[in-house]
C-alpha cells in the first residue's frame, strides 16, 4: 500500500468511532508495523490533522476535522452500490425512490476514473423478491419514528384474529419477503413486530412515546440477544 493511501485509510479508521484507537489495531487493519503507524501518525500531526493522543494508549481524531466527502475507494463504492440496489428492489417506493436518488447523487460527483465503478459494481444483490403489498403507508410510519409519537393499528394474526393496539414504534425493518414495524405493544406490554401488508389501518397518534425511543431501541436490541427462559 502507497504511503498515501495508508494515510487516508488511517483517517478513515479513526473516523470511525470517538475512543481511542491503538496503534496495534490500526496495523493489524493496514497489516503493516506498528513501527509504521507511529511514523504515519506524525506525518499526519504535521500536515495539521487533529490526531490526539500518544503510543500506548491509542489515538482519537478531533472534531472539525473532514475529509472530502466523495473520496471513495472501490470497495467503499460497491458497498454504497450493493446497498442502495438492495433498498430500491425490497424497500417501501418512498425508499426505493431514496436509494435511486442516492446512486444518481453519488455517479454525478465522482471522479470519472471512478465512476465505473459504480455503474457495473463487483458486489450485486439478488432481483427485488414478490413482496406482499403493505396496506399502510411506511413513509408515514417512518415519520411517526423519528417524531417519537405513538400509533394506534387493527391488525390481524396470522391465524385470522383481528386486535385494535396501541403501538410504541420503533424500527421498520425486514424479515424475508415482508416488512414489518417493531415496537412496544401497549396490550402486551413488550416488544411486538407486526407485518405491513397485515395492518389493516393505521392512526397517527399526536400522543409522545414515555420513553426516549433511542432508549428503547437499545431495549429492544439487547432483548434479541436475551437468553430465552424454560
Amino acid at each position: 500500500m502507497r504511503k498515501a493511501d495508508r494515510l487516508f485509510q488511517i483517517v478513515q479508521i479513526l473516523r470511525r468511532t470517538t475512543r481511542p484507537v491503538t496503534a496495534d489495531a490500526i496495523a493489524a487493519e493496514l497489516e503493516t508495523s506498528k513501527r509504521s503507524v507511529y511514523r504515519d501518525i506524525a506525518a499526519l500531526i504535521g500536515q495539521r490533522v487533529p490526531i490526539r493522543g500518544e503510543a500506548g494508549i491509542g489515538y482519537v481524531l478531533e472534531g472539525g476535522f473532514d475529509l472530502p466527502p466523495l473520496m471513495l475507494t472501490a470497495d467503499e463504492i460497491d458497498a454504497v452500490a450493493l446497498g442502495a440496489q438492495w433498498v430500491a428492489g425490497h424497500a417501501d417506493p418512498a425508499l426505493a425512490r431514496a436509494a435511486r436518488d442516492v446512486l444518481a447523487k453519488v455517479a454525478a460527483v465522482l471522479p470519472e476514473e471512478m465512476r465505473g465503478f459504480l455503474e457495473d459494481p463487483a458486489a450485486r444483490t439478488p432481483p427485488a423478491w414478490d413482496s406482499a403489498a403493505d396496506r399502510v403507508d411506511a413513509s408515514q410510519l417512518r415519520a411517526q419514528i423519528r417524531a417519537g409519537r405513538k400509533v394506534a393499528i387493527r391488525y390481524t394474526d396470522l391465524a385470522g384474529a383481528r386486535t385494535e393496539r396501541t403501538v410504541w414504534p420503533l424500527v421498520i425493518g425486514y424479515l424475508d419477503a415482508v416488512r414489518v414495524l417493531i415496537g412496544w405493544c401497549e396490550m402486551r406490554a413488550g416488544f411486538r413486530s407486526f407485518r405491513l401488508d397485515r395492518i389493516d389501518a393505521v392512526e397517527l397518534l399526536d400522543t409522545r412515546i414515555p420513553i426516549d425511543p433511542a432508549t428503547l431501541r437499545r431495549q429492544w436490541r439487547s432483548s434479541l440477544n436475551a437468553p430465552a427462559n424454560h
